[in-house]
């Protein structure tokens, strides 16, 4: 038998709760480790002379009688072993209902696992507690609920502990949701010491070392495993797979082939159950036990990749026949067979997620049927609706921008699909890519390949053709490269000059867009545009793109030095971008004011501007112009290690090295850079650009803010919940406030990381850091906070 890795919290937890309950369901989607952690809690139960023990095996049971049949023969038997080991004094031994374990991905073994319980010494005698458990009850559940319902009140010795992949549904059952092995830490090291702390990485190691001796866990390997087992969801039954495939495929070759995992794990144990033989027949177990109309959504759903709601899920079930008022009801049910996962969200909206590995057969199922094209369709609908905003504004709505990022996985999926083809509604959906990109503040490579792909794939006279190269623009010069935000805005305005029918909105966010990226260049002949961008706001009625107008003739302003009409401009324009705007057009005000605030040389004031920037962000790139000014800010201020250590951070992370500053702007900093190394000896200098150049990206922003690079992120802003630095960004990651939501439904950290798939030691570190980045002293605290951010 194969040892039992990971699980203490849980088997803690468990036991805790068989003291409290008669009937304790352990439930969880396939191949999560249900029977092998039942087994490991009743051999605890039994060794340590609490409890009779004996296992009824129903997963082969065909009909409700057999079931019945089993469960009271197990009874029997557990009753005579219990008397006879009273009077041999020799303890008690699973009987014949016993077998080997349900699923060889069970962490610690399965398949090879015990055909009964051992003996054991002390056990009760004939009038002490029994255990049954009930292993595989999820397709005997009408047989199973009526006799438990008979045999539990008349008999207060007996408990049980049953195994389904959905719960039995009967009073006084507790549900126990058996989750994913914890994952190493995304935000975490990458050593291989740091990742053996997760109880995933360790059942890989073990059962790749059982597979080929010669295994190690090695600097060379370790991202590798660490993404395997975050692909593989932490599932125990995918994970032994996997590792059963070392010899032949190393972790980077798995890794590759994580797309097609269904024909790769195949090669279960020559013991295990045939349905548990591989990934796929595990899931196709859990898939023919559905409905129809269960099928028909849980199919569609697959092609979702991120967080999804019942929105979602209706336009997706149009095609499968089931109206929208049935939805709600098909995925209770199907969260309750373990197929999809309630995920938490800020918000108290309902939300869900599907597991990759479920994700790929759903999706699978969804090609062989014929459905995937008619889904895709229906989902592109949706995501075209979502982005109308981006036609109709010429500052996309806030609101807008957050719906967005919420859907970017889903549209890139979209994006991907060789359906879209030369459908005119990828130009708009590769315009919403683009803007939940900008709006997270990490401006990449795909969204800009998937804009040019649909800008080459489609009419050169479609309507969005010019959203797209706006916001292709967007990006650009988000990457440093004015000139081609340059030449991309410039079609853009050109496009939507010569339409017959002018749309005046769009002409507006074509100019805005423009004129940003000549601005960023250095460039002085944009008056004219952004007068006429003022002219379309005020037309439209837009405040939000009048006062982005307003910060770029303030940025016009500054080099010029005509400080008194550039301080005029952001004084109108910051208190309504602090109210309205996403991050992006803020941060670029706030910079523009930190900029003033060092030609009226007071750095100071300077400094709470970049600070305000860069308060709210995840990513140095977020606010990468800010790095640039609080290091000119440091020199002013006689600071030249911090200046030099900021400047190695900015030029290391910031995505926009120092030479794609505006011109004028880029002379103060190399004239402060160049302060600071003549004012500090050669070894401190050189010191002071390795220490920041070394810093990773969350110490950047703590190093940036206050000055040491364990700090916390956040501001006593934030806590108050006042008007965050920046209107769209969060100072907490989204694993954060997955543990906040989780902390304000009072669970505790042990609970939190079997929700999570992570250790509590990690779950620990998230609590210790949301209370330090938000300036709170509790657990209470924090959940009081979450709650005034939800109202």
């Amino acid at each position: 038998m194969s040892s039992f890795i990971g699980r203490a919290d849980e088997l803690v937890e468990l036991r805790r709760l068989l003291r409290t309950t008669r009937l304790l369901t352990l439930t969880g989607p396939a191949g999560v480790g249900k029977t092998r952690l039942a087994l490991e809690l009743a051999g605890l139960e039994q060794r340590g002379g609490r409890s009779a023990v004996h296992l009824v095996d129903l997963g082969s049971a065909g009909t409700g009688e057999q079931a019945r049949k089993r469960i009271l023969a197990g009874l029997a038997d557990a009753g005579a072993e219990a008397g006879a080991g009273s009077q041999a004094g020799t303890g008690s031994q699973a009987g014949a209902g016993s077998r080997a374990g349900e699923e060889e991905g069970d962490p610690g073994g399965a398949e090879d696992g015990p055909s009964a319980l051992p003996a054991t010494r002390g056990a009760p005698d004939a009038e002490g507690e029994r255990l049954l458990i009930l292993d595989n009850c999820e397709h005997l559940l009408d047989a199973c609920g009526p006799l438990l319902g008979e045999l539990l009140p008349g008999r207060p010795e007996l408990r049980v502990l049953a195994t389904s992949r959905e719960p039995l549904r009967l009073p006084g059952e507790t549900v126990f949701s058996v989750t994913g092995l914890g994952l190493p830490d995304a935000e975490g090291g990458g050593s291989p010491g740091a990742l053996l702390g997760s109880d995933a990485v360790r059942l890989f190691v073990d059962r790749a070392r059982a597979a080929s001796s010669a295994f190690e866990l090695t600097e060379d390997n370790v991202a590798h495993v660490a993404t395997l087992c975050a692909g593989l969801d932490g599932l125990p039954l995918a994970l032994e797979l996997a590792a059963g495939l070392v010899r032949a495929f190393p972790p980077a070759a798995l890794c590759d082939r994580l797309d097609d995992r269904l024909s790769l794990l195949t090669c279960g144990w020559r013991t295990a159950d045939p349905r548990h033989q591989s990934l796929r027949s595990a899931l196709a177990w859990s898939y023919d036990l559905l409905t129809p109309a269960q099928q028909s959504l849980f199919r569609s759903l697959s092609l979702l990749p991120g967080r999804f709601g019942p929105g979602e899920a209706a336009a997706l079930a149009t095609g499968g026949g089931i109206p929208p008022a049935a939805v709600p009801e098909v995925l209770a049910a199907l969260e309750a067979k373990s197929l999809i996962i309630a995920c938490a969200d800020r918000g108290g909206a309902a939300r869900f997620r599907m597991l990759a590995s479920i994700r790929c057969y759903g999706r699978e199922r969804l090609r062989d049927e014929g459905e995937e094209a008619a889904a895709i369709d229906r989902l592109a609908d949706r995501l075209t609706h979502l982005a109308r905003p981006l036609r109709e504004t010429a500052m996309t709505p806030l609101a807008t921008r957050r719906r967005l990022a919420e859907e970017r996985d889903t549209l890139t999926c979209v994006l991907d699909s060789p359906i879209t083809g030369d459908d005119p509604r990828r130009l708009l959906l590769a315009g919403a890519l683009g803007v939940a990109d900008l709006h997270l503040g990490r401006a990449t490579g795909q969204a800009r390949a998937l804009l040019a792909a649909a800008l080459d794939a489609t009419d050169p006279g479609a309507d969005d053709r010019g959203v797209a190269l706006a916001t292709a623009a967007g990006l650009a010069a988000e990457q440093g490269e004015p000139d081609e935000a340059i030449r991309l805005a410039a079609e853009a305005v050109a496009r939507e000059r010569r339409r017959a029918h002018r749309n005046d909105r769009l002409l507006c966010r074509a100019l805005l867009v423009l004129s940003a990226a000549r601005t960023r260049r250095g460039d002085q002949g944009t008056a004219a545009d952004l007068r006429e961008c003022q002219e379309l706001a005020a037309r439209v009625g837009d405040p939000v793109a009048t006062a982005f107008c307003l910060t770029l003739l303030a940025w016009q302003s500054l080099p010029a030095r005509d400080l008194t009409r550039a301080a005029r401009r952001l004084d109108e324009a910051l208190p309504v971008l602090r109210a309205h705007a996403a991050p992006l057009p803020l941060r670029m005000t706030l910079f523009a004011a930190g900029v003033l605030a060092l030609e009226r040389n007071e750095p100071a004031r300077a400094e709470a501007h970049f600070t305000e920037a860069l308060r709210g962000t995840t990513h140095p790139g977020g606010g990468r112009l800010a790095l640039w000014g609080l290091a000119v800010a440091a020199v002013r201020e006689g600071r030249h290690e911090r200046a030099l250590r900021l400047c190695a951070a900015a030029e290391t992370h910031g995505e926009t090295a120092i030479a794609a500053l505006p011109p004028w702007f880029r002379t103060r900093v190399e004239q402060a850079a160049d302060t600071a190394r003549r004012a500090l000896p050669k070894a401190r200098a050189e010191n002071a650009l390795a220490a920041g150049a070394a810093l990773a990206s969350r110490q950047v922003l703590s190093y940036a803010l206050h000055g040491r690079p364990g700090a916390p992120t956040g501001s006593q802003n934030v806590v108050g919940g006042t008007a965050g630095a920046t209107a769209g960004d969060d100072p907490l990651s989204p694993r954060e406030w997955d543990v906040i939501t989780l902390v304000t439904t009072g669970l505790t950290n042990r609970q939190i990381a079997a929700r999570l798939h992570l250790s509590v030691r990690t779950v620990e570190t998230h609590v210790r850091n949301i209370r330090t980045t938000l300036g709170l002293r509790s657990r209470t605290h924090v959940a009081a906070w979450a709650a005034r951010q939800a109202g």
